[in-house]
């Protein structure tokens, strides 16, 4: 049987590596190099901490793959991890939402649903991943090497010179991304290429995550039009915990929000975050 991860590890790291750069210029002149991740509540709790959500479209153009990394080595039994897929005919405008959630017995036992569409029951370990009762989608979970090159020292460096030139009056544009000189945006990539001076170092290899991987038929979740835009949950019964959308938005934009604010960032559905 064919197995589920083989066509994704590579689309994986590429966009993994693509985002961490896209995002991170951007943010580096609006954010403190900050430490934190995630809300108090969270960071307890590994198993409800979202690492990344990842999705693109298979080669075929008749499947979405969707990943979401949990930091935790395992999934909890008290939780719903849940996919949300908004589609839409305009950028910003979706009209229709399926949500895929996944709840666990444990780890050799999984229930997900696609909406009311279908459903999936068993162990997930399984390298080709659980077929669901009537064929829409496909889903694999447990432990799987963490897909970034994360050169953490390289990237707080960048950020702090990021950080200096905005002190010493770099001007920044109408979304607030800063117009560094050419002088000093050579000066950030050269830090963010390297580590302490000497080649990058990747300080997630060997980093296990706990991996929910699902490919699903795209006319289950492009009712409201070919755009989609993808996020993830993490919730109780009575609250919703973590949320996430790009990879490593986190990282670069929780330094923006008070720490009072980043629960109810995580609380929130994409609508009532104007700012994101």
């Amino acid at each position: 049987m064919r197995s589920i991860l083989a066509p994704l590890q590579l689309p994986l790291r590429g966009i993994a590596i693509g985002a961490t750069a896209a995002i991170s210029l951007c943010a580096a002149g609006l954010s403190e190099a900050s430490d934190h991740l995630d809300t108090p509540t969270v960071i307890a709790n590994p198993s409800a901490d979202i690492g990344d959500i990842y999705a693109w479209m298979a080669p075929d153009g008749r499947h979405l793959n969707l990943i979401m990394d949990i930091v935790g080595h395992s999934f909890s039994d008290k939780l719903d991890y849940a996919l949300h897929v908004d589609s839409g005919r305009a950028l910003g405008k979706t009209t229709s939402s399926i949500v895929i959630s996944c709840r666990f017995q444990a780890a050799d036992s999984v229930e997900c649903r696609a909406g009311d569409i279908d459903i999936a029951r068993g162990d997930p370990r399984n390298p080709a991943g659980i077929l669901s009762l009537y064929d829409h989608f496909r889903v694999f979970a447990g432990l799987r090497d963490d897909p970034f090159f994360n050169n953490v020292r390289g990237t707080r460096a960048a950020y702090q010179t990021a950080q200096a030139a905005l002190k010493a009056g770099a001007s920044v544009d109408a979304a607030s991304c800063p117009k560094f000189d050419r002088a000093t945006s050579s000066m950030i990539l050269d830090q963010w290429k390297h580590t302490d001076g000497g080649p990058p170092k990747n300080f997630l290899a060997g980093w296990l995550t706990s991996a929910i991987v699902i490919s699903i038929d795209l006319n289950v979740v492009n009712n409201g039009g070919k755009l989609l835009a993808v996020w993830g949950t993490t919730s109780t019964t009575d609250k919703q915990l973590n949320r996430v959308g790009r990879p490593l938005t986190k990282n670069a934009l929780l330094g923006l929000f008070a720490a009072d604010d980043v629960g109810d960032q995580h609380r929130a559905v994409p609508i009532e975050d104007e700012g994101l």
